[in-house]
């Protein structure tokens, strides 16, 4: 991590901003992908050593070629985060099906081709980190999830695999699963009533993430869950 480079995908008000400025703080360059050309060229204004890469993860030969960018600006990312998600709300039969295949190529085939694009120098420099931002969809198939859910589950058992691959090697790969609802604007609308505590802070997500990907080799973790003290679970 001589040349320390951080990407992350899904780069938005919440979450994706929070973990740009965590480790931007800690002196990283910061690689900022994103479908919002506005919203990164706010960021990149804002947060000092970061740079936006507007791209649709979606878009595999994009995807390509946005990391190839990267790489040539900034260096190899030591840090990479896949936090990009998308979601078709509804039942198995409310769904639309392509709403599903979307959430499969951003949730589980962008993690795929992001880490076809990025680990291999990892592997080359000796060390880095993979992590996924996750939910409890990964994990349980709800009715209401029926579009997001396997999108999730499939992302997470892509992301074991990989880490069991990439560990001895010493690529460090985990899967971060948020058991909460994210403390965002349209979030507090729809829960006016609920206090404070009911939320998780984006910051506090991004803090946790950041130590994982700085774990001592000796004590990494995988599956990592994170969730505000009064959660029901």
């Amino acid at each position: 991590m001589r040349e320390r480079c951080c990407l992350v995908t899904g780069v938005g008000h919440g979450t994706g901003r929070a973990l740009v400025e965590r480790f931007a703080d800690d002196g990283y360059r910061v690689a900022m992908l994103a479908r919002r050309t506005d919203r990164l060229a706010e960021f990149e204004r804002e947060l000092a050593g970061t740079r936006a890469y507007p791209c649709d993860v979606a878009d595999a030969r994009a995807l390509e070629r946005t990391v190839s960018r990267v790489i040539a600006e900034l260096g190899p990312p030591a840090v990479v985060i896949h936090n990009a998600v998308s979601a078709e709300r509804g039942t198995f039969l409310e769904i639309e099906p392509t709403g599903l295949e979307q959430a499969f190529r951003v949730n589980c085939m962008g993690l795929l081709h992001l880490a076809r694009a990025t680990v291999p120098a990892m592997i080359e420099r000796g060390g880095g980190a993979l992590i996924c931002t996750g939910n409890t969809a990964a994990y349980r198939g709800r009715a209401a999830y029926a579009g997001f859910a396997p999108s999730k589950a499939a992302q997470r058992v892509l992301a074991e695999s990989m880490a069991r691959e990439l560990g001895p090697r010493g690529i460090h790969v985990a899967y971060v699963m948020i058991d909460a609802v994210i403390d965002l604007r349209w979030t507090r609308r729809a829960w006016p009533d609920r206090p404070d505590s009911f939320f998780i802070k984006p910051r506090d997500i991004a803090a946790e993430v950041f130590h994982v990907a700085h774990q001592p080799r000796s004590a990494w973790s995988f599956r990592v869950e994170i969730r505000p003290h009064g959660e029901n679970w």
